[in-house]
């Protein structure tokens, strides 16, 4: 048995790939649509469709290099002749599909793990394959946008697999040829007849090119432009600070133990109004105001912002209003903030450490405190830590100015 192609047959390496390809590919389509599927409403129904999203990323990722393989192996070696060459728009047809069943076998799982990549948290893929790629930054919009590529073009993969398919039983039911039978069994039939041209797989990509970049327009539409240029009601609330110290750059942010792995979140629409005076020990004060709406949190920022989290729809705005006291012998730069954050609706204690270095009419202040989710009462149905941990790290980093 020949493991290279003729013009006559596909030889046994096309004919695994082909197959192992069809194995994959069918077997990660049906997983993820049931994986989205799955409620996340308790820890254990979490772990579960964390679980089923694991398996589905991880086949994904290894049907992309076999596809690759496949390609590769295309490339180099010569493709049997059409059956029937006197039928050249129905040759021409199946070469595009072809191309497109090829190229979509490529972008899909590509596009799937360029999006897991650039996101943290939720559903790793499993050993041998690496959570990241390189060249990928963990980024919001790069998230975005590789998620548009990958859910528009899961519908060309479908669609692809529908005419290949439909394609192959017209082959073996009506016109009752050896198409089929050369890639089952490696039978040989035909003659040397033309070459393939190239004008379909040229087609194929201009036609991929057009779509990838109508996909990566579709996080630029209407919906995002307009969330850009809405107001933050953080923003809004406190347009009027009336401290002496104004931010001028800052982060906030915070992390937490989802499966087992570290996912780090932002909340990047935040106002803080501030009062201090160094050389006093009394009436310095700090009020921040926080934007919950535009929170992130890696691959499941829509859970995060839900009921049974944030509850974003109820409960817009966060706040820590605080007295900024020295700590130690009260001549350093240790300082903490001690008072009440509110987070949807519920006050709780906290204390805030953090450095403070003040250089002229420039301050720079880093901290960080450690928080338990349930005592806000967010996640009370997920009860087991190690589907999502108890303990929330809130950190924060901003450079402020003196009035």
């Amino acid at each position: 048995m020949s493991l290279s192609n003729s013009r006559q047959r596909y030889g046994l390496v096309a004919r695994s790939l082909h197959w192992l390809t069809a194995i994959l590919i069918l077997s990660a389509i049906p997983l993820g649509l049931y994986a989205n599927s799955l409620p996340y409403d308790t820890s254990e129904a979490l772990a579960a469709k964390a679980r089923v999203f694991s398996l589905h990323k991880t086949i994904g990722v290894a049907a992309f290099l076999v596809a690759l393989a496949r390609i590769a192996w295309a490339v180099v070696q010569p493709r049997p002749a059409p059956l029937h060459p006197d039928r050249r728009a129905e040759s021409w047809l199946a070469e595009v599909v072809h191309w497109s069943l090829y190229l979509s076998l490529v972008v899909v799982p590509l596009s799937g793990w360029v999006h897991h990549a650039a996101t943290t948290g939720f559903a790793p893929i499993l050993w041998p394959f690496g959570d990241d790629l390189p060249f990928v930054p963990e980024s919001p919009a790069v998230a975005e946008a590789a998620g548009a590529v990958h859910w528009l073009f899961t519908k060309v993969l479908a669609a692809s697999i529908l005419l290949h398919v439909a394609g192959a039983l017209k082959h073996a039911m009506v016109d009752r040829d050896a198409t089929l039978a050369r890639m089952l069994t490696g039978r040989e039939a035909g003659a040397d007849g033309p070459r393939h041209g190239r004008g379909a797989p040229v087609i194929a990509a201009v036609t991929f090119a057009a779509l990838t970049a109508a996909a990566l327009s579709l996080p630029q539409g209407a919906d995002a432009i307009g969330r850009a240029l809405e107001a933050s009601p953080a923003a809004t609330e406190t347009a009027t600070a009336a401290g002496n110290w104004q931010v001028v750059e800052g982060a906030l942010s915070f992390g937490v133990r989802q499966m087992g792995a570290e996912v780090t979140g932002t909340l990047p629409e935040w106002t803080a109004d501030i009062t201090f005076d160094p050389d006093r020990d009394t009436g310095n004060r700090v009020a921040v105001s926080i934007d919950t709406t535009r929170l992130t949190l890696g691959s499941v920022t829509d859970q995060a912002k839900g009921g049974d989290f944030f509850d974003v729809a109820a409960h817009p705005i966060a706040r820590f209003e605080a007295d900024i006291l020295r700590t130690g012998d009260g001549t350093g730069d240790g300082y903490e903030a001690a008072g009440t954050l509110t987070l949807r609706g519920v006050a709780v204690p906290v204390v805030l450490p953090f450095t403070l270095t003040i250089e002229g009419d420039l301050a720079r202040m880093t901290g960080q405190a450690t928080l338990d989710r349930r005592d806000f009462g967010m996640g009370a149905s997920y009860t087991d830590e190690e589907t999502v941990g108890f303990s929330v790290i809130v950190s924060v980093d901003l450079t402020a100015t003196r009035r």
